[in-house]
């Protein structure tokens, strides 16, 4: 499954039919054909006001690559001590800045992050309600 050449993009067609005979929809089975798809989902994106035939089409392909990137680009979710340090990258938070937030000495901040020490119950409750995750977030 190929997308139209670059010659062929400057207009797309506006029914369903015209589009679905320029590149069917079908299932995606690899990265080519992903590919392919985000292409003419950008496409359509960038066309401005579509006509139904083409909102059909754009939502019939966006559905096709949902699928697709649930299957082969799933990602899990960050947990434990990895989760924490993401969490605190992004709140600008460092290990200093942890151990102030836990009420802990001021090195201890440092060994939960290296994976030294673990987090109690406490800790978790504290980091759970400051970022407002759920606790198990935390747990490994």
């Amino acid at each position: 499954m190929r997308a139209p050449d670059h010659a062929a993009r400057s207009k797309l067609p506006g029914t369903f039919r015209e589009l679905v005979g320029m590149m069917p929809p079908q299932a995606i089975m690899d990265e080519v054909g992903h590919d392919n798809v985000v292409e003419m989902i950008d496409r359509l994106m960038a066309a401005g006001m579509l006509t139904k035939g083409q909102e059909l089409y754009l939502e019939t392909l966006v559905q096709l690559v949902q699928a697709y990137e649930s299957a082969h680009h799933a990602v899990k979710p960050l947990r434990g001590i990895a989760a924490l340090r993401d969490i605190l990258a992004a709140h600008g938070i460092n290990a200093s800045g942890l151990a102030r937030l836990l009420g802990v000495h001021a090195s201890m901040g440092s060994k939960l992050l290296k994976g030294e020490r673990s987090l109690t119950v406490a800790h978790i409750r504290t980091l759970a309600a400051r970022f407002k995750v759920r606790p198990d977030t935390f747990l490994a």
